[in-house]
């Protein structure tokens, strides 16, 4: 019978598709660009300088690090100077400056202060950079000194003097966020003590307050030596 003979036939190949019709076949491996914004670059900046140092901190190496090629980087930062402005407002930004305006000034300056140890003790291969890094265009940097720049002249600080108290007030918060990292017989004069007698016994005398965080009591009393200095000028 024909349709018993129909049956009993192979089926036909289907047609093959245009190449037009075809789906684009996904290659091999990871994309040919990842995705790139600032702050991913940003965290790849500073988890670079965390295991490298600064001078690891290379557009190569940070290319690498974001498995993109350097010019899919450069279409983002020109240059490295635009990394590190990146890195210096994402530092920035986590200082708190909330107390300006809302705080007694002293309260203002001491929750800041320690705010910005904190932070940088965090980051301390940055400090030799960020300290002498220009502010400008860098917005989160630039809004950090506003609030506490506003704050000083809102206390009666002299204005003349507002800059220069805020660049003491930060060589000693650098200063005291190394000492953060430092290990913890960092006095210790070892066989020379007895050459160094009064060093070594207040060295000792210290010891014997066990303080938890002996840095913390070092920053708590210069911080308010120089609030009660600086406030001292205020009008």
């Amino acid at each position: 019978m024909l349709g018993t003979q129909a049956a009993e036939r192979p089926p036909m190949p289907a047609p093959t598709p245009a190449p037009s019709a075809l789906p684009a076949r996904r290659r091999a491996g990871r994309p040919t660009a990842a995705i790139l914004d600032q702050d991913g670059i940003t965290t790849a900046a500073l988890e670079l300088i965390s295991s490298k140092g600064y001078d690891g901190l290379t557009m190569a190496a940070l290319a690498r690090s974001l498995g993109v090629a350097p010019s899919a980087l450069y279409n983002h930062v020109a240059s490295k100077d635009d990394v590190l402005l990146l890195v210096e407002d994402h530092l920035a930004a986590m200082v708190d400056v909330s107390a300006f305006g809302a705080e007694p000034w002293d309260v203002a300056v001491r929750r800041w202060a320690w705010s910005y140890r904190d932070v940088f003790s965090e980051h301390t291969p940055l400090i030799p950079v960020i300290a002498v890094l220009p502010v400008a265009n860098a917005p989160k940097t630039l809004a950090m000194y506003e609030a506490v720049t506003a704050g000083f002249r809102d206390a009666g600080f002299p204005e003349e003097k507002i800059i220069s108290a805020i660049v003491a007030l930060e060589a000693f918060v650098f200063g005291a966020a190394y000492d953060v990292t430092a290990p913890a017989d960092i006095f210790d004069a070892g066989s020379l003590a007895e050459q160094v007698p009064n060093f070594t016994a207040a060295v000792d005398r210290l010891a014997l307050e066990n303080h938890p965080r002996p840095t913390d009591i070092a920053f708590s009393l210069g911080l308010e030596a120089l609030i009660t200095g600086f406030g001292a000028l205020r009008g």
